[in-house]
């Protein structure tokens, strides 16, 4: 059995792509057979890992609104064990058209289930909100990863966040759990960055990873490269960091 893990936070700009793409290259690079399946329709996770969107054939909305099989979609990287499953600009309007559709909240999961003989992890990059394409990746996962930011606002909507997992685990997918907790953006000269990591810590306990990821600019730039960090920087903060997530994140939910 792979493991699914949606990553998930309702809030923008809180990391949630940057740790898909490093955490997925991470743990190809540790030798598992690795899908990130882009479900935000800004593509963000796509293009990071040097996809075109706009010269796609087959996107994640073609999985998600015309049954198009997962395999079609799926493109390679740079990095061997790799492989991304493609957002697109149309995803935007999936939320609505999804509204009608046939069995609208297991389309991901369905999709999921006809490849995943093929991998050990798939990492879903939800979008920063709570709508269909979110419920679709809790559907389709059997855990969630929360990357919070360490500032003044990391807890706002965490609540939120964490009654929609309980309501798709009541409702969709009993085995759906919060499983792992990672806080990004970490500034060690920072009083906030230590205040916030204690709070939720005190909260979350051993759901919270060890490892930290610190706020660098190799990590904001490697994006615009189309590379995962551990190509663009191998021997940076960031890369180390995520490595050592990886390594962490490999040895399962405490």
């Amino acid at each position: 059995m792979p493991r699914v893990i949606a990553i998930a936070n309702q809030k923008g700009g809180v990391g949630k792509t940057t740790t898909a793409v490093n955490l997925g290259a991470c743990l190809a690079d540790l030798g598992y057979r690795v899908l990130v399946v882009d479900l935000d329709p800004q593509g963000n996770a796509s293009t990071g890992l040097g996809i075109n969107v706009r010269e796609l054939e087959t996107s994640m909305y073609d999985v998600i609104l015309h049954d198009a099989p997962l395999e079609d979609c799926v493109e390679g990287t740079a990095i061997r064990n790799l492989l991304v499953a493609p957002s697109a600009l149309d995803l935007a309007g999936a939320e609505i058209e999804l509204v009608p559709a046939f069995s609208r909240e297991m389309r991901l999961r369905n999709a999921i289930e006809q490849v995943r003989d093929d991998f050990d992890y798939v990492l879903i990059d939800c979008p920063p909100s709570l709508g269909l394409l979110t419920v679709n990746a809790m559907a389709a996962a059997r855990e969630v990863l929360v990357p919070i930011q360490c500032e003044y606002y990391a807890l706002e909507g965490l609540g939120q966040l964490i009654r929609n997992v309980n309501l798709v685990k009541k409702n969709l997918n009993r085995e759906l759990q919060v499983s792992t907790i990672v806080l990004v953006m970490y500034d060690a000269r920072t009083k906030l960055s230590d205040q916030v990591g204690q709070e939720v810590r005190e909260h979350f306990g051993d759901k919270v990873c060890r490892q930290v990821i610190p706020r660098t600019v190799r990590l904001s730039e490697a994006p615009s490269y189309g590379q995962p960090i551990i190509a663009f920087d191998p021997s940076s903060r960031g890369a180390i960091a995520y490595r050592e997530l990886a390594k962490e994140v490999s040895r399962g939910p405490a």
